[in-house]
């Protein structure tokens, strides 16, 4: 799966490594990044909730008859539930991932447990936070019943918040086991939750709680006439800051988890703009965001099986012909173009093909065709027909040629030239004509092709089988020679007048002068 390194990171930060990482290294990077937004956020939500509980409207806390809760039983349980959250969070974590752990392919269900797992990871943090909030407000409750809506609000704020950027945070550092995830379904079918959601938590937690928060505090100060206007005044300042500083933080978490799948989608874009149509992007995002990046890989794996099988249908009928089909619907009939063919056809085939083991005369002809096709391509015709050891090439159709006749008769002295000197165990024989005949699909409806049909092609049949007489082996008609520019023309000499075989009236021959 070929990744565009240069422009943007793979898993849309240079952090999370790369997808094809070895499984060891990848559970590092994972669990070293998990355990340090664990860390981080609750060792600052612990923080946060005691400068609120200093500043919150209610009974003043740092007094000697709350010395047992403050310096004893709070940072037991601080370092005890961030003790147990680590432990508990990697064990969840190593047994929901331990087909990432192994290397090995994950199912249905394994895939979507590992795009659940923040989400798993999160409720662990809930609930030590709950048990903290009911086990430190009941402390302090013991001593004074009046703490509770202080101490209770306070840890539930907070708690909430730091839950929201564990939960962003863990989804971050998990993308790299989300993306493997991903690859092993369609993720249409294996969504968890939309960026709207994603963008709902955020604000609920960054903005809503801390909001809510202020409101209560200004209920409690209407209640409660014992705090001053300077205490209410520091108490919105405290919720008010923090509300700032942690809203703007979840806004920019949720923003760079949808900007990154977005620009990895544009760097690919860029790259199949340039015409890498091999190129695909990890697919790491459980949201929209999600299918857009898989669209993005199942459109260029189309656009890379159209341009092959263009370039298959080019091979088989022409480029002219398939890019015309491709452009328009191609129906049965045809129109009269003045056009220029030549008939090339080995001399002596019937007895090589009877003394030579097949697979040297088929080579043989490869070396042969490989010259024809390559000459016909180079002076604007195609290649319309290979006929066992001939060929029957067109110019001035489908593509238009300001001078099929002279194109026609450059070609076959390009090819009998280049036959001499890089195919030298063939002789080929050539006729070229030019004139009006008609061009187009010929066939039934459900198999046709695209050919000419008319006096041209069977006169320059005929002259094929002529030249196989004359030390050149070209010859050509008088009317192609004409309809030929000067420059061409004055390359090639008119003789003799003959009827064909089939043909009524006379043609005139012409060798080229060399």
């Amino acid at each position: 799966m070929p990744i565009d390194r240069a422009s943007a990171p793979p898993l849309g930060s240079r952090l999370l490594g790369s997808p094809d990482e070895t499984p060891r290294r990848r559970r590092l990077r994972v669990q070293t990044l998990l355990t340090a937004s664990l860390l981080l956020t609750n060792l600052t939500g612990f923080l946060v909730v005691g400068v609120l509980i200093s500043v919150v409207p209610g009974p003043w806390l740092l007094k000697q008859e709350y010395l047992f809760v403050n310096a004893v039983l709070g940072p037991i349980y601080v370092i005890a539930a961030t003790v147990i959250g680590l432990v508990w969070g990697t064990l969840r974590a190593l047994h929901g991932l331990r087909w990432a752990v192994n290397g090995e392919v994950p199912t249905r269900e394994e895939a979507t447990a590992a795009l659940t797992m923040p989400w798993k990871l999160t409720k662990i943090q809930i609930w030590l936070w709950f048990v903290g909030m009911i086990l430190v407000t009941t402390a302090y409750a013991r001593i004074n019943p009046e703490t509770i809506p202080k101490v209770g609000l306070t840890i539930a704020m907070s708690g909430a918040t730091i839950c929201a950027f564990g939960y962003l945070l863990a989804e971050f550092a998990l993308r790299p086991t989300a993306a493997r995830a991903l690859e092993a379904g369609d993720p249409r079918r294996v969504r968890i939750a939309g960026v709207a959601g994603r963008s709902l938590l955020a604000w609920i937690l960054g903005t809503g709680v801390p909001v809510t928060g202020l409101i209560v505090v200004a209920l409690f100060s209407l209640l409660h006439e014992e705090a001053t206007p300077r205490q209410l005044a520091v108490s919105i300042l405290a919720i008010g800051s923090a509300t700032l500083v942690f809203g703007l933080l979840l806004t920019l978490l949720g923003v760079t988890a949808a900007v990154a799948p977005i620009r990895a989608v544009s760097a690919g874009m860029a790259q199949v703009e340039a015409g890498h149509l091999d190129t695909r992007i990890v697919v790491y995002d459980g949201t929209e965001l999600g299918e857009l990046q898989s669209g993005f890989n199942r459109m260029a794996a189309g656009l890379a099986e159209r341009e092959r099988v263009q370039e298959l249908f080019g091979r088989h009928v022409g480029h002219d012909v398939a890019a015309a089909a491709i452009a328009r619907n191609p129906e049965l009939g045809g129109e009269e173009r003045e056009i220029a063919v030549f008939f090339i056809d080995l001399v002596g085939s019937t007895q090589l093909a009877a003394s030579q083991p097949p697979q040297q005369v088929v080579n043989l002809l490869n070396r042969f065709f490989e010259v024809v096709v390559d000459e016909v391509d180079r002076h604007g015709g195609f290649v319309n027909k290979f006929e066992g050891d001939a060929a029957l090439a067109i110019f001035g159709a489908p593509a238009d040629l300001p001078d099929p006749a002279g194109s026609a008769l450059a070609a076959i002295r390009q090819i009998q030239r280049r036959l001499r000197a890089e195919v030298p165990d063939c002789t080929a024989a050539a006729g070229v004509a030019a004139g009006t005949a008609v061009a187009g699909n010929i066939g039934a409806r459900k198999r046709f092709e695209y050919t000419v049909i008319g006096d041209p092609v069977n006169e320059a049949a005929r002259l094929s089988e002529l030249a196989k007489t004359v030390d050149c082996g070209i010859l050509a008609s008088d009317r192609a020679v004409n309809a030929a520019d000067d420059a061409e023309s004055a390359l090639w000499t008119l003789g003799e007048s003959v009827t064909l075989r089939g043909r009524s009236a006379p043609t005139r021959l012409a060798t080229p002068l060399s």
